[in-house]
């Protein structure tokens, strides 16, 4: 006992020399060679065959053969589309290539994956040798664990960067591809791709390049429909089952006011043809994405059959429509792209996106495609969500633009403390404000329909890019009403710390109020995903099983230690169900008690008092005064009738 003081005083003159010593290894960073060409505005030597046999839809496995011409021996490099548009971040699908090979008149030729770039392969090229050919399965997701399923008994999605390469060292535009793509016996596809010659289930396109197959995707399915809609645009729906394909002559005659309301609006036209894909479906993953003459869209399978009760998922459409000139035809210059490996940068996505999600509620109800009713519930929401979002305090709009790349879209523990892709609906706020604002000191001569005509308007027929800044959006702004518009879209969208995006709702009439029943919006998305939104009252949704999500940062159930996950199992000594839980809110109303949960997480079980008093909340839009509507006027038809 009495040894222990020497030893810790030998251990302390020990460690400061060990510390001290410098003979330990310490090694220097290896040199990373830049060894993928960068890409050159230069035509590519040659024309890609792409061929893909799509006929193994039990499987889901799309088999790949391509074949690229090359000019010279030497190492080539071949690139997997890795940042892809749209998408705005680096989602290219390289872990479902297998089988990967190439060879060279039937003979094999080695490959080796860049270990600093995983979407490279470097291939040696044989003197002589004036093409190789490349082969390889993708294996499409069977189940959503794995990803979204893009195979169905019934349909597919095909999409072709993930079934083909090209060579390093060009601009996709530069780059002439042919596809055949064989589908299974019987059915149908649809995409924007000219020269389409069919031979039986063998579907031959015409030469194009590469940039535009990739932006050209396709739908196929046993069960599909097409209506022509007027202006080069058409409607090509596949579905589960031939039911879901009753459509009304009144359903299609919105959908075709929709395209006359977008081309009144722009002025012009940046696709020669456009064709809708639209999937009716349960079983094919999710999708709303856009391209310039086409999109590619995914509704539930009662779309037409039950449309009155679909009021609410009918603003896909005419978002992904927007895009051809909001997006794709004008884009943000940094987030153009020469290739699919340069990085994109998303900082004007409150523009790409944020004014699309402007337009399309703007131009549904122009249409008819969704009542007013749900246009101003669906903004009652969004005002409602940003007024009890804590995250706003640390974070700005334009930071949420670099979510695609920060977070993928995937499930977060607290979104309203770290924010998501707000850059959407708050973006849609804010041009709802400009819009007011310049109708206001116009006395309604002008209004942000000048602005899309003067900014996305263009050269009728240009389906290339026309690339723009910070600047440019805010002299087309003051070219439409002089203001300090750069001051504006700066506190906006750069700032952290803003008040809820409620000015434009106000400069309208209106006023965001609290009610204890949903607004339509809320009412119809609760009722499609079979959930319980109790954000601001209790500060979580819950669903049908009871399982609590959405948390709101420091909000009623956060403070009782409720997390995402958890699960409701009674209340107030009851099983838990939608009615009860709600009568408890109403019942705590009083003051008198509060919400008493029996919640169980990874097995084990307590009971958690939410001390709440302030009743049922669900956001609305309310009229202020007895002025002109401006809904009424924003929402008036401009096609001519």
């Amino acid at each position: 006992m009495k040894k222990a003081p020497f030893v810790a005083a030998a251990l302390i003159a020990i460690i400061p020399a060990a510390a001290a010593q410098t003979d330990n290894s310490r090694p220097q960073p290896v040199v990373q060679p830049l060894t993928i060409p960068l890409p050159a505005d230069k035509p590519y030597p040659g024309t890609m065959q792409l061929r893909v046999d799509a006929t193994d839809v039990a499987r889901g496995i799309f088999h790949v053969r391509q074949t690229i011409p090359v000019a010279k021996a030497g190492k080539l490099t071949l690139l997997y589309p890795e940042w892809l548009p749209g998408k705005h971040a680096p989602r290219g699908a390289i872990a479902e290539v297998a089988g990967f090979k190439a060879s060279a008149g039937g003979k094999p030729l080695a490959w080796t994956r860049q270990p600093t770039d995983v979407y490279a392969f470097d291939i040696d090229v044989p003197q002589g040798v004036k093409s190789i050919d490349i082969a390889f399965d993708f294996l499409s997701p069977t189940r959503t664990s794995e990803g979204r399923v893009v195979v169905t008994p019934a349909m597919m999605n095909l999409q072709w960067e993930q079934v083909s390469v090209y060579p390093a060292g060009w601009f996709t535009r530069q780059i002439p591809v042919q596809l055949d793509v064989t589908l299974p016996q019987g059915w149908t596809g649809a995409a924007a791709l000219d020269g389409l010659k069919v031979n039986g289930n063998r579907y031959s396109f015409g030469v194009t390049s590469y940039e535009n197959l990739i932006d050209s995707p396709m739908f196929a399915g046993k069960y599909y429909r097409v209506w022509a809609l007027g202006h080069g645009v058409t409607l090509n729906v596949v579905a589960d089952e031939e039911k879901y394909l009753a459509a009304s002559p009144d359903q299609i005659a919105r959908h075709a006011a929709l395209v006359s309301e977008a081309v009144a609006l722009f002025g012009t036209r940046h696709f020669d043809r456009y064709e809708f894909l639209l999937a009716l479906t349960e079983e094919l993953g999710g999708i709303g994405l856009e391209h310039h003459r086409s999109s590619e869209n995914g509704r539930a399978v009662d779309y037409f059959t039950k449309w009155d009760d679909n009021d609410w998922e009918r603003g896909l459409l005419p978002h992904e429509l927007v895009h051809s000139w909001n997006g794709k035809y004008r884009r943000p210059d940094k987030l153009w792209t020469p290739d699919y490996r340069t990085p994109m940068q998303d900082n004007l996505l409150w523009v790409y996106e944020g004014q699309t999600s402007y337009w399309d509620l703007v131009l549904a109800g122009r249409s008819g495609m969704q009542s007013k009713e749900m246009i101003l519930a669906e903004w009652a929401t969004n005002a409602g969500a940003f007024s009890a979002q804590p995250g706003r305090a640390w974070r700005s709009v334009e930071d949420t633009t670099l979510d695609p790349v920060i977070a993928a879209r995937k499930p977060k523990p607290f979104a309203s403390w770290s924010r998501s892709e707000d850059y959407y609906n708050e973006g849609s706020l804010m041009w709802l404000e400009a819009d007011m604002l310049i109708r206001r000191a116009t006395a309604g001569a002008k209004s942000l329909d000048d602005f899309a005509r003067l900014f996305f308007g263009g050269r009728d027929g240009d389906w290339g890019q026309a690339t723009y800044d910070f600047d440019d959006v805010a002299a087309a702004l003051n070219a439409v009403h002089p203001y300090d518009w750069a001051k504006f879209l700066r506190e906006r969208m750069q700032t952290a710390g803003r008040p809820a995006p409620t000015a434009g709702i106000e400069a309208a009439g209106y006023r965001l109020v609290w009610r204890d029943t949903p607004n339509a919006y809320d009412r119809d998305r609760m009722a499609q995903a079979k959930n319980t939104d109790l954000t601001h009252s209790l500060g979580m949704v819950i669903d049908k099983d009871g399982v609590a999500g959405s948390i709101l940062w420091d909000g009623p159930a956060f403070k009782a230690d409720i997390v995402n996950g958890a699960k409701i199992l009674a209340v107030d000594g009851a099983s838990y169900s939608r009615e009860r839980i709600e009568a408890a809110i109403r019942a705590a109303a009083d003051g008198k008690t509060p919400v008493t949960l029996l919640v169980e997480r990874g097995g084990r079980y307590r009971t958690a008092e939410i001390d709440y008093r302030g009743g049922l909340r669900w956001p609305h839009l309310e009229k202020a005064g007895t002025g002109p509507d401006a809904f009424d006027a924003l929402l008036a038809p401009k096609r001519a009738l």
